[in-house]
């Protein structure tokens, strides 16, 4: 299945979340009016409200209480989107301009905390306290785990673990959230409740393990960004550390004093290093693990159209090109 035919049996309620999210960013300042609709124009997946409404349609019905916990994470997820592409001066976002490189960075982070305390006025105006806290805990995991893959760039000292720690926090916490707060605006199960963040925090892991194998083997056109990012900025994803942790020392040394330098040429060696010793494949065992106990998190749920797109879903996340 492509990600359409995923979403298809709840084309009616994304609909509907368009509409309440695109309301529940309004305000009575011309500005943020104007940048929001800016934001609106720049097409992502969605991934995050079609988890919560696919988890609530999992485990009893789309209500709105769903509409809701999908306002709320869509609102953070945007707001962390802002705040990065400050963080990392970028220039695009989903093929337009960022909001940083029209409207400069005091505007954008100014937005990102507009949106920010949006999505928590959208909890606390309806009484959804368990939906903020659970919210909050993501927030402050994908901080922690942000900060640490900066502490790691900077000393070079990442290990499979930390990496792992810092992905599960950054990507699959929020993942989670969106499965989790899902299964609770429709069932009081706690089995149920449980089954979805298990299955959220493997696919968030699944989701970024991928992510940063695109990097390496991602192609241009697909991607709509160069590869070598990662290696670009310094970053140690799983290709790269179970690389450097099974070469001869020698080579990893060389690696190593490749990656620290400027070179603008670097990528195309750390590439063949990568594929070499074998990071690359180990990688993908890795995703297809991860996306394996996404799948198996909710396998005694009864089967249903909601079921099948969310075990579809790991497909496409183990197996995306973009």
């Amino acid at each position: 299945m492509n990600l359409k035919e995923i979403i298809s049996p709840i084309d009616k309620e994304l609909e509907e979340f368009q509409k309440q999210f695109s309301g529940s960013m309004k305000s009575k300042v011309a500005l943020i009016d104007l940048i929001t609709k800016y934001i609106l124009k720049q097409k992502g997946k969605k991934v995050r409200p079609v988890l919560v409404l696919l988890s609530a349609k999992l485990c009893g019905s789309i209500n709105q209480r769903t509409y809701i916990a999908a306002n709320l994470v869509e609102l953070l997820h945007t707001a962390t989107l802002v705040h990065d592409d400050v963080v990392d001066d970028a220039k695009k976002r989903r093929g337009l301009a960022s909001i940083n490189a029209v409207w400069k960075n005091k505007a954008a982070v100014l937005i990102g905390d507009f949106l920010l305390s949006k999505g928590l006025l959208v909890s606390l105006d309806n009484g959804e306290f368990e939906f903020l806290q659970t919210t909050s805990e993501a927030v402050r995991r994908m901080s922690e785990g942000e900060l640490l893959q900066i502490q790691k760039a900077r000393n070079f000292d990442a290990t499979e673990e930390t990496y792992f720690r810092v992905i599960s926090d950054k990507t699959a916490s929020l993942i989670k959230t969106c499965c989790k707060l899902g299964a609770l605006s429709s069932t009081k199960d706690a089995d149920k409740i449980e089954a979805l963040s298990v299955y959220g925090e493997n696919l968030g892991i699944a989701f970024q393990l991928r992510d940063d194998l695109l990097d390496y083997v991602g192609r241009k056109k697909l991607l709509g960004k160069s590869t070598g990012n990662d290696v670009k900025e310094k970053k140690f994803t799983l290709p790269l550390i179970y690389s450097l942790d099974n070469a001869p020392k020698k080579k990893s040394a060389e690696i190593m004093k490749l990656i620290k330098s400027d070179s603008i040429k670097k990528f195309e060696s750390v590439y063949y290093f990568v594929e070499e010793y074998g990071g690359i494949e180990y990688s993908m065992k890795k995703t297809e693990h991860y996306g394996k106990k996404a799948a198996d998190a909710i396998k005694d749920f009864k089967d249903s159209d909601a079921k099948t797109s969310l075990l579809e879903l790991v497909n496409f996340v183990t197996k995306r090109e973009y």
